[in-house]
C-alpha cells in the first residue's frame, strides 16, 4: 500500500478559550489535491497555517515523506523556510514597491541562488502562469488576476514539495474566478504537485479537488471524493453545505428495518417512503428530510398512491435564458427549483413534485449528527 505523502495526526490549536482545531487528522497522497472546505471560523485556515509553520499546535504531529516537521510530543518544529512548501495567501501579499521579477525572484534570492539560475527559474515560472513579458511591470499596475498569478509564481519558483492555497480566488470577480479555477487545475496536473487548498466556496472545492475534507467547529465532519460527499453525506451539516437542499420536517409513521414511511408535518395526506439514513428509526421519531432540487421531477398532477409526491404552488417563475428558475412553496416551506425549459410554469400554478425513494435522505431531528 502506498505511503501517504503528508500525514497530519490529532492536531489541536487553541486561541484563548476558543478551540480552533480539534484533533484534526488526514492523509494526502503525492500529487493529490486535498481541499479543506467549510464556513468562516471552522478552523481550515488555522490548520493550513500549522502545516505551513506559521502557527504552533498544542498537540499533534505533521509528517512529510515520513519525516516529522511538527511533533509537539517530541518538541519538533521545523521553521517555515525549511519545509519546502509554497503558499499563496488570500491577500496575495504582493510587495507594491517591487516589480514582477523582483516579487517572484525574492524566495530564490533569500536562498542565495546564482543570478543565472534566478533568471532561468523566474522566466520559466512566469511562462507557466502566463506572465511572460511582464517582468519589469510594477506590482502597482497589476490587475487582480495578474497579482494572483504573481503570487502563484512566487510560491512555485523554488519547486516546493507542497503548494498551500488559502482562499486564492476569493478576491477575483466571478468571471475571472471561473477562469482561474480551470487554470489552477490544469497547472496542478502539468506539475503533478501536491496541493492543500482552503476555501469556503463549494464550486471551487468540487472543481479543483481529488478529495474534500468538510470542516465544522474545528473538526473534520467528512472526508472523501467530491462525488462521494455530494451523493452520500454523513451528516446534515455536510448535506446542507454541499449543494442546494429542500428541507422538510415530519414524523416516522411506519418502519420496517431500513425502510421507513414519514408523514410530513402539517399535511396528513403527504407521505414519503425512503431508506433510513441515520441508523434504525422508530415509529414516532421526529425527523428532517433532505431532497436535492435537481433530483425532483416536476409534474402537473398526482399519480398512483400519492407516496413521494408533494403538491406545491408556484410563487414566481423567472426566465433566465436557458431555463426558468421556479420558486415554489410547499406549506410553509419555500424553495427554488430549476425545471426544464420545455416545461414552463407560471405564477399561481399548482404542480406536483415527484421524489424517487433513493433521492431522499432522512435524519433524526436534533440527533448527534447535526443541529437540525
Amino acid at each position: 500500500m502506498e505511503q501517504p505523502f503528508l500525514r497530519a495526526t490529532d492536531i489541536v490549536k487553541r486561541f484563548g478559550k476558543v478551540l480552533a482545531v480539534d484533533h484534526v487528522g488526514f492523509e494526502i497522497r503525492k500529487g493529490e489535491v486535498l481541499t479543506l472546505l467549510g464556513p468562516s471560523g471552522c478552523g481550515k485556515t488555522t490548520t493550513l497555517r500549522i502545516i505551513a509553520g506559521f502557527e504552533r499546535p498544542e498537540a499533534g504531529e505533521v509528517r512529510v515523506e515520513d519525516q516529522s516537521i511538527v511533533c509537539v510530543q517530541k518538541g519538533i518544529f521545523l521553521p517555515p523556510e525549511k519545509r519546502q512548501m509554497g503558499m499563496v495567501f488570500q491577500s496575495y501579499a504582493i510587495w507594491p514597491h517591487m516589480n514582477v521579477f523582483e516579487n517572484v525572484s525574492y524566495a530564490l534570492r533569500l536562498r542565495r541562488a546564482k543570478e543565472s539560475l534566478v533568471k532561468e527559474k523566474v522566466a520559466s515560472v512566469l511562462e507557466l502562469v502566463g506572465l511572460s513579458g511582464l517582468e519589469e511591470r510594477s506590482a502597482m499596475l497589476l490587475s487582480g488576476g495578474q497579482q494572483q498569478r504573481v503570487a502563484l509564481a512566487r510560491a512555485l519558483v523554488y519547486s516546493p514539495k507542497i503548494l498551500l492555497l488559502d482562499e486564492p480566488l476569493s478576491n477575483l470577480d466571478a468571471k475571472l474566478r471561473e477562469q482561474m479555477r480551470v487554470e489552477l487545475k490544469n497547472l496542478q496536473r502539468r506539475l503533478s504537485i501536491t496541493v492543500i487548498f482552503v476555501t469556503h466556496d463549494q464550486v471551487e472545492a468540487m472543481t479543483l479537488s481529488d478529495r474534500l475534507a468538510v470542516m465544522r467547529q474545528g473538526r473534520i465532519e467528512q472526508i472523501g471524493a467530491p462525488q462521494e460527499i455530494y451523493e452520500h453525506p454523513r451528516t446534515p451539516f455536510v448535506q446542507e453545505f454541499i449543494g442546494r437542499v429542500i428541507w422538510l420536517e415530519g414524523k416516522v409513521v411506519d418502519n420496517g428495518g431500513r425502510s421507513v414511511v414519514v408523514g410530513l408535518n402539517g399535511d396528513e395526506s403527504a407521505h414519503i417512503r425512503c431508506e433510513a439514513t441515520d441508523g434504525k428509526m422508530n415509529h414516532g421519531d421526529d425527523v428532517v428530510i433532505a431532497i436535492r432540487p435537481e433530483e425532483v421531477k416536476l409534474s402537473f398532477e398526482q399519480e398512483g398512491d400519492g407516496f413521494n409526491q408533494l403538491p406545491c404552488r408556484v410563487e414566481t417563475a423567472v426566465f433566465l435564458g436557458d431555463k426558468y428558475e421556479c420558486h415554489l412553496r410547499y406549506g410553509a416551506t419555500p424553495f427554488a427549483l430549476p425545471p426544464s425549459r420545455a416545461e414552463p410554469v407560471s405564477a399561481g400554478q399548482r404542480v406536483c413534485l415527484k421524489l424517487s425513494p433513493d433521492s431522499v435522505r432522512i435524519w433524526r431531528k436534533g440527533g448527534q449528527n447535526g443541529e437540525l
